[in-house]
């Protein structure tokens, strides 16, 4: 599964059906999706798109097949939530709020994008096509929908076991009287089952997004100062929860025929740019492309678009497969580490609470869940080194002297 995010508005959509197109035409089957609310996928390819994959008609040469569709998000989150959402919109409404009011509450943001990448995973179960390319939303939507799995999951573990215990136990007791007379409103088990089903089914997506064999993320981003500093705390934030991005793509620099004098210093800048962003985010390939006559529409123009991305690279390929969070072990130390692109000792904050290490990277916040082996040990040191951060943990004294 690719990912596509970033800065690049449309033009991050364009890069995404560019390499759809030319993974189909070099015979892969494909499928081309988009999360993004704006849902520009079917304006860059000229063709009608619908909740429906849809086949799309590509040139005589391909030899592979592409189909595209926008997702619902709405319609899978109203599927799958149903039940959870009545309930908790009959809890404002044992509090005070309004039905209306209530029925706006319950949806979390960023919810109905998390429930269109459990769709994402039955399209890659069921092993129709070869690539599954998406175009998520923007660089902050996107991140909030990739942190989201960790954060439900935490809530879930604590929810799913001792919440029914104890839904349970006070179900036979006198309960709280609300605004309106009625006592507090009791999950029964159908909402408590399906939290445990949809936990599971996240557990799934997280662990294909985070398998950097089969998943990978591509930033895009134009050659301005500010979306590169994004597209950098961007990477920094996907390693850190353990997703990997093979690649940034910057799009739309100024080609050498423009000698325009106007233009002069804007070319310099796009150059000096884009050492920059290469040097920020070494050993990950930076891929560019030109800003093109008139604008890519249509499979024709997008595979040409293709063509300049990724030159001699293979489109379907992992084009950078350096696992962002590894375990190692060295006599008695285990090492935790983190890749942390662009970021150094004082960016870094880190606390051990129980069996949870928590990390802050430059404004960034996450609870990693250690594992067992790790459980029993305490952090005994911590460092940054050229871009990865190294936690060390060492047998407690008193098991290392039997005590």
């Amino acid at each position: 599964m690719l990912l596509f995010t970033g800065k690049g508005g449309v033009g991050k959509t364009s890069v995404a059906a560019a390499t759809a197109v030319r993974v189909a035409g070099a015979g892969g089957r494909v499928l081309l999706t988009s999360t993004d609310p704006a849902h520009s996928l079917s304006d860059v390819l000229d063709v009608t798109l619908d909740d429906t994959p849809r086949p799309v008609a590509l040139s005589g040469e391909a030899s592979g097949s592409l189909a595209a569709q926008q997702l619902d998000a709405q319609a899978r989150l109203e599927a799958r939530w149903d039940r959870v959402r009545d309930y908790l919109a009959a809890v404002l409404a044992w509090g005070g709020v309004g039905d209306v009011a209530a029925e706006e509450l319950v949806t979390f943001p960023g919810l109905d994008e998390l429930f269109a990448l459990l769709d994402l995973r039955e399209h890659v179960a069921a092993d129709d096509h070869d690539v599954v390319v998406v175009d998520c939303a923007p660089t902050a939507e996107t991140l909030k929908l990739l942190a989201l799995p960790d954060a439900l999951r935490w809530y879930a573990d604590r929810v799913l076991g001792p919440g029914r215990r104890i839904a349970r136990a006070v179900a036979p007791l006198t309960r709280p009287l609300g605004v309106s007379g009625a006592p507090f409103p009791v999950p029964d088990d159908e909402v408590f089952d399906t939290v445990g089903e949809v936990h599971a089914q996240l557990s799934e997506v997280h662990a294909l997004l985070t398998d950097t064999a089969r998943s990978s993320v591509r930033l895009i981003s134009t050659p301005e100062r500010l979306a590169l500093s994004e597209t950098s705390r961007m990477l920094t934030t996907l390693s850190l929860f353990g997703y990997g991005v093979d690649s940034v793509v910057v799009n739309r620099l100024l080609p050498d025929v423009i000698s325009d004098p106007y233009l002069a210093r804007w070319k310099q800048q796009h150059t000096e740019l884009l050492a920059e962003v290469r040097s920020t985010v070494a050993p990950v390939p930076v891929l560019t492309a030109d800003l093109l006559d008139e604008e890519p529409i249509g499979p024709a123009a997008l595979d040409h678009l293709g063509g300049w991305v990724y030159e001699e690279h293979d489109p379907a390929g992992v084009l950078h497969d350096d696992a962002p969070v590894s375990l190692d072990v060295d006599g008695d130390i285990h090492r935790l580490r983190i890749r942390v692109p662009g970021v150094d000792r004082d960016d870094v904050d880190l606390h051990r609470q129980g069996g949870d290490l928590l990390i802050k990277v430059a404004g960034v916040r996450r609870t990693i869940p250690l594992p067992a082996a790790l459980r029993r040990r305490e952090v005994v040191g911590a460092a940054v080194d050229d871009g990865v951060l190294t936690v060390r943990f060492a047998a407690m004294a008193s098991t290392a002297t039997g005590s």
